[in-house]
């Protein structure tokens, strides 16, 4: 699987180490992170902090790793324990996927690097949050995704959205990439190989949507006529948002 992942045309590869990895297999997969490569960035999901194999994890992931991400974080310690052992230069990712997470994500987002990134944790919120759902990714929580965008943007890091855990249902793929996209994500984990294009698809603005951007920001200062629309300094500045989609590392 390490082998075939090195080759796929993802944003970031993130080798878990947690759920994904059955106890018995921990140990192993942790000496298997010598052999990971990534076309873009290797990330590394280890155990979260206080489980007994997250400092072995973190280790073996620090050699490998451009980020380590960091699963159902609850707290500043939690953030701060990691941060503290990672060398200089590997970025810091972690995962917002319980009640306490979310009742604490503000003072976490606040935190500095070399935290980069928030990323929604559908699964595990729906479980803590007690929704009746079987699926992850499915009946996610709109005050949720939007608490954590929100969270993340006030502090400069990216947020980044959760799974969508059905396969070959490609338009569900699609309307849960959307809701994300809606709510300011800068993209979606995927976990098939499939879902990499219809992903990228919806988080990539289209040729249409970059002409526009563009003619907004040709327009002249203060409010104007554009195709019977109103723009302003505001619609400038959604327009730049626009194209920093595809210009962004």
């Amino acid at each position: 699987m390490l082998e075939k992942a090195s080759a796929l045309d993802a944003d970031e590869l993130v080798v878990d180490l947690e759920d994904g990895t059955a106890v018995a297999d921990k140990a192993a997969a942790r000496a298997n992170l010598a052999g990971a490569r990534a076309r873009g960035t290797l990330a590394v999901r280890i155990n979260g902090v206080g489980t007994p194999w997250w400092e072995d994890d973190l280790d073996a992931a620090a050699g490998v790793a451009e980020v380590v991400v960091v699963p159902k974080v609850e707290s500043l310690d939690a953030v701060r324990a990691v941060a503290e052992r990672l060398p200089d230069g590997v970025g810091l990712e972690v995962q917002i996927e319980t009640a306490r997470g979310l009742v604490e994500v503000e003072r976490i987002a606040a935190f500095g690097p070399p935290l980069e990134t928030l990323v929604f944790g559908p699964g595990d919120l729906a479980a803590s949050l007690g929704v009746p759902t079987l699926t992850i990714g499915a009946g996610a929580s709109e005050y949720a995704l939007a608490r954590i965008a929100v969270a993340a943007r006030a502090n400069g890091l990216q947020p980044i959205d959760g799974p969508y855990a059905v396969l070959g249902d490609e338009a569900a793929l699609r309307a849960s990439a959307e809701r994300a996209l809606a709510s300011g994500y800068d993209g979606k984990w995927v976990i098939h190989p499939d879902q990499i294009g219809p992903v990228n698809d919806v988080f990539t603005p289209s040729a249409a949507e970059l002409d526009r951007a563009r003619a907004i920001l040709a327009a002249g200062d203060g409010a104007s006529r554009l195709n019977g629309e109103m723009v302003d300094a505001a619609t400038k500045r959604l327009a730049e948002a626009v194209l920093a989609r595809v210009s962004a590392p």
